[in-house]
């Protein structure tokens, strides 16, 4: 039980990754706090939790919203001992010669904006249970490929602001620490094959081989495997690393 006692905030609880954090948190004993938009995701997630889960609808992209999740989490469970930062908006696919400057700048705020709002706020209840961050990166960090490039400029500024935080928060005894993940496999990825699939006439396991085939373990990583990643880093087995950026992408890029 690596968390028992502890409570976990889980901001940006979506399809896949967020819902297999949570879930994790809970059978490792930990309570946990539901963050999104969309409150039909969170009350079907906290029903199969159980009464260990506390649903909040929060637009991340608001300060007062932000202020009070920390509020009910506080009210309810008494403190907060690790935030999952796993909010993500969709940069401009395009390259950087052409991208909408406009465009640009909205993706930078809706990632590194939006994960900074949430941390700060966060902050005085983390360095209260001297606890701990884990900001939910992208493989994108690790190649240059077109058209990521506005993509891989908003996940490497959210590093940047993740690795200064922890100089920043790690004397109040708080750790601050990425996760990278590559290719999920997962409901979105699957369609997204399936499309690709169907453009080409092949069929589906044929993409997924093919994109496997550039990884070292030639599988793509699952939402419970990145899950156990995240909460390796919430745990205090990971109780002396900050400022980390730990992938977990079966071996596709090398760091």
């Amino acid at each position: 039980m690596l968390l028992d006692g502890r409570v976990v905030l889980v901001a940006g609880v979506g399809p896949g990754l967020g819902q297999a954090v949570a879930l994790r948190a809970a059978q490792e004993g930990a309570d946990v706090v539901l963050a999104a938009r969309t409150e039909s995701t969170l009350t079907e997630l906290a029903a199969k939790i159980g009464g260990r889960a506390l649903a909040v609808p929060t637009d991340l992209t608001d300060d007062a919203a932000v202020q009070r999740l920390a509020d009910r989490a506080l009210a309810r469970f008494g403190r907060i001992d690790a935030l999952v930062h796993n909010a993500f908006v969709m940069p401009p696919m395009r390259s950087l010669r052409k991208v909408d400057l406009a465009e640009l700048q909205d993706g930078l705020n809706g990632n590194v904006g939006t994960a900074l709002r949430t941390i700060r706020l966060m902050s005085p209840a983390l360095i209260e249970t001297r606890g701990c961050v884990v900001v939910v990166n992208s493989a994108v960090l690790r190649h240059s490929r077109h058209p990521f490039g506005p993509y891989k400029i908003a996940k490497a500024a959210l590093l940047a602001a993740t690795q200064n935080l922890a100089g920043e928060l790690g004397p109040k005894g708080v750790r601050v620490n990425s996760v990278a993940p590559g290719w999920i496999w997962a409901d979105t990825l699957r369609a997204w094959f399936e499309f690709q699939a169907a453009q080409r006439g092949v069929p589906a396991r044929q993409i997924y081989e093919e994109v496997a085939a550039g990884t070292d373990l030639r599988r793509l990583p699952e939402p419970g495997e990145v899950a156990d990643a995240i909460l390796f880093l919430a745990s205090d087995l990971a109780r002396g690393i900050t400022g980390a950026c730990l992938d977990v992408n079966c071996g596709e890029f090398h760091h």
